[in-house]
């Protein structure tokens, strides 16, 4: 049987090498039983990583290499590769060496046992403390609506060919990896694990790709924002006629409330400001609406080896 590995490649010149090493060192071991093949998806690169993952394909006919013709994303690497691996099971793992190698061969115990799903969760991560409070933060509101999903996150983890089939069969965009995965409901094992700090390189996951990946999470894949937005509307119309309430009451007692333009000031910016931002919120599934109706590709990839 076939394992396939998918490895979306951002500036990771110097790691690919090490991730490959890692792998195939599986192979001459506890996975000797298995075949294998290396998905290396080059999103955009522009310091050796392509020149590396090509070293790699020149003397391993397991490895296969997609290139993009610009940076897509990191989901668009990962749907390029999911749509490229071969596999009887897919694998998908990060090119800088932060998920541990060695929890792959009980993924690919847990796989034959019967599991259709295999998740490696993080329950820590040696990282800065601003990236751990915005993965605390981000993940606390994602569980208010999609509370199957762990705590710390995922992207480690080992699908069967049936859910991989499946999963390339949405045909969206603005994916959410971890919804659309669990929103399937197959039979899925969890596995724990603390996310291990980079040693090569430097990340390329800055906070406005962080807060892609939130809004993504929130708006594709969950009714908490347009709830929220009704309730905050609702909220706000009952302390407005609380207030109309209170200001006939104090006129009929025979003097006016809140003399001055202060307070009219206060509540007009008050309601403005939430009118913004939810016609923000609005506008942004709009938006969302439009990409969808246009169809174009997540990717586009100009070579495959």
């Amino acid at each position: 049987m076939k394992i396939s590995f998918v490895v979306a490649v951002y500036q990771n010149a110097g790691a690919i090498s090490a991730t490959y090493d890692k792998l195939t060192a599986l192979f001459r071991g506890e996975l000797s039983a298995y075949t294998y093949e290396i998905v290396f998806v080059n999103d955009g690169s522009t310091d050796g990583s392509w020149e590396e993952i090509l070293s790699k394909r020149a003397t391993d006919e397991g490895v296969v290499a997609v290139n993009f013709t610009r940076n897509f994303g990191q989901m668009a690497a990962m749907l390029a590769g999911f749509k490229t691996a071969t596999g009887d099971a897919i694998i998908n793992i990060s090119a800088d060496i932060q998920d541990p190698i060695d929890l792959i061969p009980k993924m690919v115990e847990k796989w034959r046992q019967g599991s259709e799903t295999v998740i490696c969760y993080r329950t820590d991560r040696a990282d800065a403390f601003s990236a751990k409070l915005f993965s605390k933060v981000a993940y606390g509101l994602i569980r208010m609506s999609l509370p199957q999903i762990p705590a710390g996150g995922f992207d480690f983890v080992l699908m069967d060919r049936r859910v991989m089939d499946l999963f390339n069969s949405i045909d969206v965009r603005h994916r959410f990896f971890q919804g659309d995965l669990l929103w399937a409901g197959f039979n899925t094992t969890f596995i724990p694990y603390a996310r291990m700090k980079r040693t090569i390189g430097r990340s390329q996951y800055n906070f406005s790709k962080k807060l892609k990946n939130f809004l993504d999470a929130i708006l594709d894949a969950s009714y908490l924002p347009i709830r929220f937005i009704s309730l905050i509307g609702f909220i706000t119309a009952m302390l407005g006629l609380l207030w109309a309430i209170s200001i006939a009451i104090s006129w009929a007692m025979g003097y006016t409330p809140f003399t001055g333009w202060a307070p009219i000031m206060m509540v007009i910016l008050l309601l403005g400001g939430l009118n913004m931002i939810m016609l923000g919120l609005v506008g942004e599934y709009v938006w969302r609406i439009n990409e969808e109706v246009r169809k174009r590709p997540n990717f586009v990839i100009r070579e495959i080896v």
